[in-house]
């Protein structure tokens, strides 16, 4: 079992940023990929951030030279930094653990954290 703890959100003005952090507990956090949604009102959860086993990224086309996702096997935490944030980036925000290999059955969330911007 993989419990995540999401941490970082919060008020920050147009052209600010902030720091999400995920928390991961449990065993092989190195065999998941992880990855960063984010659900704004009325709309569908999209993917922001992936990172891979091999410390591969992926972007999403808005969040490219402004986001970027991070991990640290050693302390089982995941990061985004995201930089210059506009209003449209206002959504919560939620960390996703997904399983490789033996573990590719397996798929985790946390509970999410709130992101406004606003002026």
């Amino acid at each position: 079992q993989v419990q995540l703890v999401e941490s970082g959100g919060g008020l920050v003005q147009p052209g600010g940023s902030l720091r999400l952090s995920c928390a991961a507990s449990g065993s092989d956090f190195s065999a998941y990929v992880m990855n960063w949604y984010r659900q704004a009102p009325g709309k569908q959860r999209e993917l922001v951030a992936i990172i891979t086993t091999g410390h591969n990224t992926y972007y999403v086309d808005s969040a490219k030279g402004r986001f970027t996702i991070s991990r640290d096997n050693a302390k089982n935490t995941m990061s985004l930094q995201m930089n210059d944030l506009k209003f449209e980036d206002t959504a919560v925000y939620y960390c996703n653990a997904q399983g490789t290999g033996s573990l590719k059955d397996l798929n985790y969330w946390g509970q999410g954290t709130q992101v406004t911007v606003s002026s």
